[in-house]
């Protein structure tokens, strides 16, 4: 058992298209592709909107941590495959399968907002969107401690496993059972790191003056607009399509069960 994929949505930075374009024309790339994930059930759909994802990944410069991402599902995607195949007697690998795929665009999705995304333009984009700044600090907090979660449940299981607990015991009933000496100090530790929190913002006064200032502002660019309106092209797209599919399925059989 291994939580090091989650560093895998730690921002990471990089000189790439990718990187320079806004934070909100990434946070509306993941939630584009999200909704067209959502959509389909179909196999062939799905497998399409997967493939148009990977050249984000290739010029975001992210091929090694979108592969780390994608290995620490495999437990879930073997439970996924397991509990279909033995529940669902019609076509249940092919259902599987899709579910597999569409997980995969998502978690692809929003590893690549994350990995490209700076927690300080994040709160800067959320701050410009209306947003309140209470929320927009938590969210970008949040988003930093990511990473140190997974660090901190790495340290965890190496301690169980230095004092003699099996942690890498094989089998799914196993594997439940190894989340218990990890789950109650991590949630232990973690409401610990929440106060300490929650007392340095108190002591810096935070929420005591409602208008703030910054030292820079983030400005939508030509390119990001550009993104954008590709990004709205492909969401009408793939909407038409699926109503579509519903009115008319005899003219989109994919060849693949459902």
């Amino acid at each position: 058992m291994s939580f090091e994929f989650l560093n895998s949505f730690k921002f990471l930075k990089k000189k790439s298209i990718i990187h320079r374009l806004d934070p909100r024309a990434k946070l509306l790339f993941a939630m584009v592709y999200t909704i067209n994930a959502l959509m389909f059930t179909e196999i062939v759909p799905l497998i399409f909107i997967f493939l148009s994802i990977i050249p984000f990944i290739v010029l975001g410069k992210l091929f090694h941590q979108w592969i780390k991402s994608i290995r620490g599902l495999a437990f879930l995607y073997i439970f996924i495959i397991i509990i279909n195949t033995l529940f669902i007697t019609n076509n249940g690998f092919s259902f599987s399968l899709a579910m597999i795929i569409r997980i995969t665009t998502m978690i692809s999705a929003f590893s690549i907002f994350f990995l490209t995304v700076d927690p300080n333009d994040l709160a800067l984009s959320l701050i410009s969107m209306k947003v309140p700044y209470e929320f927009a600090f938590s969210f970008s907090l949040a988003f930093r401690f990511v990473p140190t979660i997974a660090i901190e449940a790495q340290n965890i299981i190496d301690s169980q496993q230095s004092r003699g607990y099996e942690m890498q015991k094989k089998g799914i009933i196993n594997q439940i059972k190894n989340l218990f000496p990890l789950l109650v100090p991590l949630i232990i530790g973690s409401i610990k790191r929440a106060f300490n929190v929650a007392e340095a913002l108190e002591s810096r006064a935070f929420g005591s003056k409602k208008e703030r200032t910054f030292y820079f502002t983030i400005r939508y660019s030509v390119t990001d607009w550009i993104f954008t309106f590709l990004l709205l092209i492909i969401l009408v797209v793939l909407i038409f399509i699926r109503l579509q599919i519903i009115i008319m399925p005899e003219w989109f059989n994919w060849g693949l069960p459902v």
